[in-house]
């Protein structure tokens, strides 16, 4: 008997923190995530390739680094001839679709490289009608650009609200496209039915109903734009969580000290980045992080309110595979692009700041009698490696060029590991931002581009990552290990689209 293929669904959150599901921490309710974890592997170790969205989005989709697909940063683009995981499994019969966010391209287009993710394109709505795909090797596309009230609201959402009766959508999003502002905080007025993840819900599961009254096999990717800020949901959500019940992450005193100046400056007010900037857009994180315990609190309470909101309509998702029996047949991975601050060193959102936090992320694997229920797994991951594994579940020969790992007999529990290491990129202007991290089971070192400076953490004597050995003088001979063994991971990612076939 020849097995059946699996249909592989791949739900995404949007800036999620790793501990922000409720089967690991008492403090948020999430349960249908619980419910992925009890029926799968949660693999506590998994990592970002780079903590941003365009460029770790676009490593999802080619197995390939975001110093080797091109989408370096955000507001470039990965390149339209760029392989991706779906187009191989077109090619292998699946069908391919994406719902929700994309951010392959910039929100601003130019006549060298155009995006048709910027504006005012977003809000021809009579463009978005026509176009559903082709996009990125997704033979149908869904998408919205926006996170809460953003102004970059549009595309099929848009058009989804108005057919749903919501001919004033434009009342809930910020200037100039509404007539909200950017101080609205906490509380968003609009209703819950035609808020963005319901629609994301509803188009996901029409795809199912239609993939399984076909028999085909699906690549179908969910992907949530929350809970990235602005820290704004409807009720009763945006009231869900008592501020003042939660814990509260804090810098600890002296902690950037010995910490590369970058992360010095986040600490005052009025901090001058300037140094840093090259290219005229602005460096994420580079700001004053400074914050009030108050703020902070409403906050997360507010943050853990649109993660718990997102929970309800993947339980929606998660019902309607059972409804429809595809359960079974279908691997279902839950993860997020990056990680996200809330407080933790004193830092909020992102930034060229590599702790776990931030590079971290909750990830999740079910797949009924084949990967183990309610276990758990330390074997590291990355978001690199799930188009060569989902092409090895498929049956598909995994290309060349793609770099990251199949993890196909890890999930299934054949093998303890398919990697020793993580590495992570934040190259985020041509010279003066850009970093990468090596992490290996114990250790973490990051180096900067040109700088003598940088960090290094054992994560078994320090989780919390407080003191910076990178300076350390009874460290020194271990410095010089981690950063041999960063250049041997660096050389043993390099692509090869085809191997060697003759002697000359």
């Amino acid at each position: 008997m020849v097995q059946k293929r699996p249909n592989i669904l791949l739900i995404t959150s949007d800036q999620q923190h790793w501990n922000t599901i409720g089967a690991f921490n008492p403090e948020i309710s999430t349960p249908h995530l619980d419910r992925l974890v009890a029926e799968g592997t949660t693999f506590t170790r998994a990592y970002c390739p780079n903590p941003t969205c365009t460029p770790s989005r676009s490593s999802i989709i080619t197995g390939m680094y975001p110093s080797q697909h091109g989408a370096w940063t955000l507001g470039t683009k990965l390149p339209e001839e760029a392989h991706t995981v779906g187009e191989d499994l077109q090619q292998a019969g699946y069908r391919t679709a994406l719902i929700g966010k994309a951010h392959f391209q910039p929100a601003y287009t130019s006549d060298a490289y155009p995006s048709i993710e910027s504006q005012p394109l977003l809000q021809d709505l009579e463009y978005w009608k026509k176009f559903q795909g082709p996009y990125y090797g997704f033979e149908q596309i869904e998408m919205l650009r926006n996170h809460a009230h953003e102004h970059l609201v549009g595309q099929h959402y848009a058009i989804w609200l108005e057919e749903k009766g919501c001919e004033n959508w434009r009342d809930y999003y910020a200037q100039p496209t509404g007539k909200l502002t950017y101080d609205v905080q906490h509380k968003w007025d609009i209703p819950e039915e035609y808020h963005y993840s319901t629609w994301i819900a509803e188009r996901t599961n029409a795809l199912l109903e239609d993939y399984q009254q076909n028999d085909e096999n699906f690549f179908l990717w969910a992907s949530f734009p929350d809970p990235h800020p602005p820290y704004l949901v409807p009720e009763p959500w945006c009231s869900m969580y008592d501020p003042d019940q939660l814990t509260i992450p804090s810098v600890v005193a002296g902690e950037h000290d010995n910490n590369p100046p970058h992360f010095k400056l986040s600490q005052e007010q009025g901090p001058d980045y300037s140094t840093y900037y090259e290219t005229g857009y602005g460096v994420h994180g580079f700001h004053s992080h400074l914050h009030t315990t108050e703020q902070l609190k409403k906050d997360i309470a507010v943050y853990y309110g649109m993660v718990s909101l997102m929970d309800k309509y993947i339980g929606s998702i998660l019902d309607k595979l059972d409804e429809l029996g595809l359960a079974e047949d279908t691997i279902v991975v839950f993860t997020t692009d990056h990680g996200h601050f809330i407080g933790q060193h004193g830092l909020i959102a992102k930034g060229a700041f590599h702790y776990e936090d931030l590079l971290k992320l909750p990830f999740i694997v079910r797949y009924p009698k084949e990967v183990a229920a309610g276990a758990t797994s330390h074997a590291m991951q990355s978001l690199v490696d799930l188009a060569p594994t989902f092409l090895k579940f498929a049956g598909v020969p995994i290309p060349g060029a793609m770099t990251g790992k199949d993890q196909s007999e890890v999930w299934l529990g054949n093998q303890e590991k398919a990697r020793n290491n993580i590495i992570c990129e934040f190259h985020h202007e041509p010279t003066t931002v850009n970093l990468r991290t090596y992490v290996n089971e114990r250790y973490k070192i990051t180096v900067y581009c040109n700088q003598e400076y940088g960090e290094m953490f054992d994560l078994v004597e320090d989780p919390n990552e407080i003191r910076n050995l990178w300076d350390s003088s009874e460290h020194r001979d271990l410095k010089s290990r981690l950063l041999m063994e960063f250049m041997w991971a660096e050389l043993d990612k390099d692509p090869m689209w085809m191997p060697r076939i003759a002697g000359a």
